[in-house]
């Protein structure tokens, strides 16, 4: 079993990223992974170039057997058996290494949505709350890939409103088998699994999830859908028509599927974070290579400005994303270090991590793939080329997992959930900023002046204000209702997503600083984009916030607080930019 180095990276609460500082001692670094990660990356990014990428087009044109084979070839090394303990035939590795995994295998869209599916939303399930008969009989067949697994919950008339499923459970008269009738939608991996956890409320009452084997009588597969990206991945709808299913292969506990779904979305989303960024460092170093080798007005477009302001809001967007994932992926092994731990619950206490990372991440690669589209002009457009490809395939990450929309209604409403359980002591920090907000930040003085990035470093605590302020002021007008205003909370989730992006960035190039790495120069600069993005973000995000709450003079006078605190110098973000694009360019890649 893999192991993560001794460290002080620490397991604090799930949100509080938002009201405590952090050393940069205390988060986990991609530059933080020890050797043998660092050759099971390697391997990873081997197994992409040479058997993933050769094998694009069967895959794109769903050759029968291709996506099998190739998850197959992916099991031959490990790679689907990284979460499966080792006395079910599983490696049992830790999370920041199955994120290296995830991470470096994502090289084509439609290969990574079959390869999460199956060993995330697919596997864990039964990992988490199988039997130990059910672990003994499926998950060496899922290790091996000998079978593909997917996870059906989504249906035509639910959603993202997953309690409200259709599909029903019944037991039979002899009470052997449970009767299933319903079907579900947009299955992942369908054409292609040989085991499917599918939830269905038993007597109509009981959310329930259970495991049904691609033979069971009364269970069909319908036709596969013709996708707007993702093309090359299985997604079919699933019927069931009386499906017979053991009793014994209920999952966990009758009425508590809501458990699993959850849980095992958040592990989800966290994953479909981490292949967003292995896709888009890919994306990237095609618009890198692209604008180094495209000819107009007698230079390289890559030497022009606005080219060069693609590559940078890319790459520092990238890094954003990528330290946040590894942070993540860091405390949850920091808190699974305790032999006691819960898994899922472990996972469960950084949900709101998780949602950040999805929405973040998810949309981070739609920016990166737009711009690759815009550089490469009519080239990005048409087929023959790979960026249309990108383009399209991107989407589908801001609507599975739950949509971008869902996430954010989760990010504030999870923090409001937990202050008002007196899990985390956001509702005493709104107070006491509330009682600070005619005190206008300085960023010219304080005690973190001479540290590096001093002025990243006072950015973040005015954007933490900000969202702190407009919270207040939200719980004021709304109180309990608050939940109700999807407009507002979204809002506050935007704000909270740019303060874990900002920060997570910010201590990473400190911690590389401290190290003396080379690649410190990259890191700042970026740290620098990302300040400006979470400015540029954070004041108008809350003034839409304060005049949904207020009017008149309150208004007037909530908005002169609000200019007080988001008062800061801008950097020069031109210069910043040319310094992360030629970076970029004299590596041919993310300079990371």
């Amino acid at each position: 079993m893999s192991t993560v180095p001794a460290s002080p990276v620490l397991a604090p609460s799930g949100g509080s990223f938002l009201l405590e500082d952090r050393t940069p001692a205390a988060i986990f670094t991609p530059e933080d992974v020890n050797e043998e990660q660092l050759q099971i990356a390697a391997t990873a990014a081997r197994f992409g170039r040479e058997e993933i990428l050769p094998a694009l087009d069967i895959l794109e044109a769903k050759e029968p057997g291709a996506m099998e084979s190739v998850l197959r070839k992916a099991a031959a090394l490990g790679f689907t058996a990284v979460d499966i303990p080792e006395e079910y035939g599983g490696m049992g590795m830790d999370e920041i290494t199955s994120t290296l995994v995830t991470d470096h295998l994502s090289v084509l869209a439609s290969f990574s949505t079959a390869f999460g599916a199956h060993v995330g939303i697919g596997t864990l399930p039964l990992v988490w709350y199988g039997t130990e008969a059910q672990k003994q009989r499926y998950l060496p067949r899922l290790a091996t890939c000998e079978w593909i697994a997917a996870y059906g919950l989504s249906e035509a008339s639910s959603g993202s409103d997953a309690m409200n499923i259709r599909t029903r459970a019944v037991l039979s008269p002899d009470g052997a088998h449970y009767i299933l009738n319903g079907e579900k939608q947009w299955i992942t991996n369908c054409g292609i699994a040989g085991l499917y956890t599918v939830f269905a409320k038993i007597d109509g009452e009981k959310f329930s999830a259970f495991l049904i084997e691609r033979g069971a009588p009364g269970l069909s597969i319908g036709a596969e859908e013709h996708k707007l990206g993702i093309r090359g991945s299985s997604t079919c709808p699933l019927i069931l028509a009386d499906c017979k299913v053991p009793k014994e292969n209920l999952l966990g506990e009758p009425g508590k599927g809501h458990h699993i779904a959850f849980n095992v979305l958040n592990v989800g989303r966290l994953k479909l974070g981490v292949a967003c960024i292995g896709g888009a460092r890919h994306v990237l170093a095609h618009m890198i290579r692209y604008a180094k080798e495209r000819h107009a007005f007698g230079a390289p477009i890559a030497e022009k400005g606005l080219i060069r302001q693609k590559i940078s809001s890319s790459a520092a967007r990238l890094y954003a994303a990528e330290s946040m994932a590894y942070r993540t992926a860091g405390m949850i092994d920091a808190r699974l270090a305790d032999a006691a731990a819960d898994v899922p619950r472990a996972i469960g206490d950084y949900a709101v991590e998780c949602s950040i990372l999805k929405v973040y991440g998810s949309e981070m690669l739609s920016h990166v793939s737009d711009e690759l589209l815009a550089t490469m002009g009519g080239y990005g457009y048409v087929e023959e080329y790979p960026a249309e490809r990108y383009y399209r395939d991107a989407r589908i990450n801001r609507v599975f997992e739950g949509t971008n929309e869902i996430n954010r209604l989760l990010i504030t409403g999870w923090l409001i959930k937990q202050a008002m359980a007196g899990k985390l002591p956001l509702l005493a920090s709104i107070r006491r900023i509330m009682d600070e907000v005619t005190e206008p930040p300085s960023f010219d003085s304080g005690s973190d002046g001479g540290a590096p990035l001093a002025r990243e470093a006072a950015v973040l605590a005015s954007v933490r204000k900000i969202v702190l302020f407009a919270a207040g002021v939200a719980s004021q007008r709304y109180m309990t209702a608050l939940e109700e205003q999807q407009e507002i909370m979204a809002d506050l989730a935007d704000l909270i997503s740019q303060v874990y992006a900002l920060e997570s960035s910010l201590l990473r190039a400190r911690k590389l600083a401290t190290a003396g790495r080379s690649s410190v120069q990259a890191a700042a600069a970026m740290t620098g984009l990302i300040a400006e993005d979470a400015m540029a973000l954070a004041e108008p995000a809350a003034r839409r916030v304060l005049a949904a709450c207020a009017e008149g003079d309150a208004l007037r006078t909530q908005l002169a607080i609000l200019r007080r605190l988001a008062r800061f110098t801008p950097a020069d973000a031109a210069a910043l930019s040319r310094s992360v694009a030629r970076q970029c360019i004299a590596l041919d890649r993310y300079p990371m």
